[in-house]
């Protein structure tokens, strides 16, 4: 049984069951990772001290995806076999790897799962704990305890339910469980594909099904999570076309009517096949749940066992041969993942709850949103630069209006406290306490009296300082790290002072606080330079947040790239892809061949990727490899088995800015070009449709008159265009 809660009340619930059926009844479930092909190829190569490359390229013999083995890769004719027979490097290494594939690498906790005893669990199962005070797992894999007959719950954390409630209480009245489920807005965005944050729905394959179907109810929102999944998901442009007219609905029974015509006649849910099984092939109840769980478990073999069963039943009950055969194909290819309908809808209207606060309330939201990612570096600056295009401003953290997590301050969404590295929890909380007790803080040195130093630290307080939290003070970053001791100083003695119940000399009589103040050195006021405030804000906050350093160029960057860096992980084994940004760290290193190899670290608006640069490309790259170089970048996608994914570089070029034309000019002297040159100049342009519209300055003898191309004739004047334009009527043509 599987049952989601909010992240932060999941050990509440786990802690409740243990009080109610007794701690020495309750445990988590240990699971085990085994080593699979790929991972023991690269071990037995590093064993071997083969290197890297070479052991990257052979373990990439095995195909991607899940369940391959070394078995299936070397069968006949198979690429890693031909590897193995012609190279002895590649035969090693494989002959290594072999007994090492499928054996247990480590143990850890399962994520969710939780066994439930009626007598005490180590009666029934072996037990352990992983240290003093810590959990109680138990020693057998999860199938293995139900085999045993105890029940496994799955209590899972589901972060969205914390955006929620954070949204929520953000925005403050709303009742978040009483939402009409027919919001305008709501699925005016959701049609638009405009998903980003939203439950469910924030691939970019579900926002292409979001663009085709174009949802205008709650149940296309509960189709749409049961049919984007391998083999039902070849049903949704099916799915778009009947619900909007283009395609007509027909069934291949009548009886299934009553059952799909909510679904345009497609079977979408296991409730669905359940109801054909007793309708259609005379299954009873106890089956048609047995057909269910075979299709939900995903158990092959039961599957398999009733087939025939199935097929027999349609024929008894006047069910064509061709049709029963067709019903059976689909419930086969729905068994791998397919969802019951129950388990969609609830994923539906969480998805439509997130929705419904994006459209109607998206500054709380976004807000909500990137307070519960703060511990996924790549997805803050992915969430920041989405705000930056719904046009919502996110400002930098400041003592004076922050909390502690992100939030809505003056119709901007403000940076919390303790986003900002070494500030955490506990610095952040005493300083909005301090706020809320003495109001804004005027200087520096207010703030070290006034915020615990015991919390607030140097650490602390330094990059506060850099990030700009303390610039509604009036002073400069500069300044302030130039007297960051002293005021640290000060703080601690006031503190210190304030617990030994005694007061300074000067705290004596209306004027002393004033005559206090010219102790303390004076604030410089020079500054950083941009690039170093910027350089500070993405050391101390992980991001660009004032300004990114590509901001001025990533119009004209996306026109020379085909992927953000943030959808480098996302993308296939192997895609070949594009990238820009600016590099922001850079790491040579020597091979065991003696040749140089480059990390580069490359930011761009929506995260940032690693570029591996082996010696092949380096020669070509070498000049242009250096911090702060913005770079244009093709590349291999390779996801490393432990979970990075890096980018292969093929191809690094510096990024060249170039004024953006929105409209083309060119010249032709008519006295003395050839005929039919103007024809031939529109067939050019026909060749490079576009948006911008093309004028034409022809001398004449009666002097200079401008000829505008039709609308028909508009260009997109890019290098290619510009060079045949440059061989058509020559250099002095370009304008």
């Amino acid at each position: 049984m599987d049952i989601d809660f909010s992240v932060a009340g999941r050990d509440r619930v786990i802690n409740y069951v243990a009080e109610k059926y007794g701690r020495d009844r309750v445990a988590q479930i240990i699971t085990f990772s085994t080593m699979a092909a790929r991972a023991a190829i690269r071990d037995a190569g590093r064993v071997l001290d083969v290197p890297y490359g070479v052991v990257d390229r052979i373990a990439k013999l095995v195909p991607e995806g899940p369940g391959q083995t070394l078995e299936a890769a070397l069968k006949p004719g198979a690429e890693l076999r031909q590897a193995v027979d012609s190279d002895p490097v590649a035969k090693e290494i494989v002959e290594l790897a072999t007994p090492l594939e499928g054996l247990t690498r480590a143990d850890s906790i399962h994520a969710a799962g939780v066994v439930i005893g009626a007598q005490p669990l180590i009666e029934v199962v072996p037990l352990q704990q992983k240290g003093t005070d810590q959990e109680v797992v138990t020693q057998l894999g999860m199938w293995d305890v139900v085999d045993l007959g105890l029940l496994k719950m799955d209590f899972l954390g589901l972060r969205n339910l914390d955006v929620i409630d954070k949204a929520v209480e953000l925005v403050g009245g709303v009742d978040i469980g009483g939402l009409p489920l027919d919001d305008g807005p709501t699925y005016a965005m959701l049609a638009r594909g405009d998903s980003t944050g939203v439950f469910q729905f924030e691939s970019s394959g579900m926002r292409e099904a979001l663009r085709q179907v174009k949802p205008t109810e709650f149940e296309d929102l509960i189709a749409l999570v049961a049919l984007y999944r391998p083999g039902p998901m070849a049903y949704i442009p099916t799915y778009a076309a009947r619900k909007h007219g283009r395609e007509r609905v027909s069934f291949l029974d009548p009886r299934l009517e009553e059952i799909t015509g909510g679904t345009y006649a497609i079977c979408i849910y296991q409730e669905q096949y359940m109801e054909i099984a007793k309708h259609l092939a005379g299954f009873s109840p106890a089956e048609a749940e047995t057909l269910r769980k075979a299709i939900g478990k995903k158990i092959h073999s039961l599957m398999a066992s009733l087939k025939d069963k199935f097929l027999e039943g349609c024929a008894a009950n006047d069910v064509s041969p061709g049709v029963a055969q067709q019903l059976w194909k689909d419930m086969e290819s729905s068994q791998d993942y397919s969802f019951n309908k129950a388990h969609a809808a609830c994923y539906a209207l969480i998805a439509y709850r997130t929705a419904w606060l994006k459209a109607n309330h998206p500054h709380e939201y976004m807000a909500a949103l990137i307070s519960s990612v703060m511990n996924t570096k790549d997805r803050v600056p992915f969430y920041v630069n989405a705000c930056r295009e719904m046009g919502i401003e996110v400002e930098p953290p400041d003592v004076n209006s922050s909390r502690q997590d992100f939030a809505v301050v003056e119709g901007k969404i403000r940076f919390g406290l303790n986003a900002v590295k070494n500030v955490g929890e506990a610095a952040a909380e005493a300083i909005v306490r301090a706020r809320a007790e003495g109001g804004a803080f005027e200087s520096l040195w207010e703030f070290t009296e006034r915020a615990d130093p015991q919390v607030v630290n140097k650490r602390a307080l330094e990059s506060l300082v850099k990030c700009g939290a303390l610039d509604s003070t009036g002073a400069t970053r500069l300044g302030m790290l130039a007297v960051l001791d002293h005021a640290l100083a000060y703080g601690s003695k006031q503190a210190a002072d304030r617990l030994a119940g005694q007061a300074s000399i000067f705290d004596v009589g209306p004027e002393e606080p004033a005559a206090a103040e010219k102790h303390h050195p004076p604030i410089p006021a020079g500054e950083f330079d941009e690039r170093e405030l910027l350089r500070l804000e993405k050391e101390t906050l992980g991001l660009y947040v004032s300004e990114h350093p590509l901001e001025r160029s990533r119009a004209e960057l996306r026109r020379k790239t085909d992927c953000a860096l943030s959808d480098v992980e996302r993308r296939r084994d192997g895609d070949i892809v594009t990238v820009g940004g600016i590099v922001s760290g850079l790491k040579q290193v020597t091979t065991k061949r003696g040749e140089p190899m480059v990390f580069v670290l490359l930011d761009d608006p929506t995260g940032s990727a690693e570029v591996v640069v082996f010696n092949s490309t380096y020669a070509a790259a070498r000049e242009y490899l250096e911090a702060d170089r913005i770079l244009v970048v093709k590349g291999r996608v390779d996801h490393k088995q432990a979970g990075e994914t890096k980018l292969i570089a093929m191809e690094v070029k510096p990024f060249e800015a170039v004024a953006v034309r929105t409209e083309v000019r060119l010249r032709i002297d008519a006295r003395e070009a050839p005929a039919g040159i103007i024809r031939e100049l529109a067939a050019l342009v026909r060749d490079f449709p576009g948006e911008a519209p093309v004028y034409v300055a022809l001398e004449t003898s009666l002097g200079e008159r401008t000829l505008a191309l039709g609308p028909e004739y508009r260009v997109k004047p890019d290098a290619d265009f510009f060079a045949e334009a440059r061989a058509l009527l020559g250099e002095a043509a370009l304008v």
